[in-house]
């Protein structure tokens, strides 16, 4: 028994996460943000810097700063990583809906 081949359908590429669920996740569990937008080495260079950068001023800030003070560093880099990680979210939401509107992938602009 042989199946009939269903007629071929354009295949629509899926949509990508919706940015503010990738931002709540960044903002929940650093790096894991530049994950879910497919961008593993970014996710491990932003933890990286923000290990580096709080053990800087871990070791750097006075004995009787706050908590936000000795780590302020990898604070910084921290909210960086999730502000990065809701706009390649939010670029990668737009171009996929173009896509979709258009019912064509369109290229990408290269400067």
């Amino acid at each position: 028994m042989s199946k009939k081949a269903s007629p071929s359908k354009p295949e629509q590429a899926s949509m990508p996460l919706h940015p503010y669920l990738v931002m709540a996740v960044a903002i929940v569990l650093p790096g894991v943000g530049q994950l879910l937008n497919n961008q593993p080495q970014r996710a491990l260079t932003m933890l990286f810097f923000m290990i580096l950068l709080g053990m800087v001023t871990m070791h750097t800030a006075a004995p009787d700063a706050s908590f936000i003070g000795r780590y302020a560093g990898g604070l910084a880099i921290y909210s960086l990583s999730v502000l990065d990680a809701y706009r390649w979210a939010r670029l990668r939401w737009e171009i996929a809906r173009k896509e979709r509107e258009d019912g064509a992938p369109n290229a990408p602009a290269r400067a």
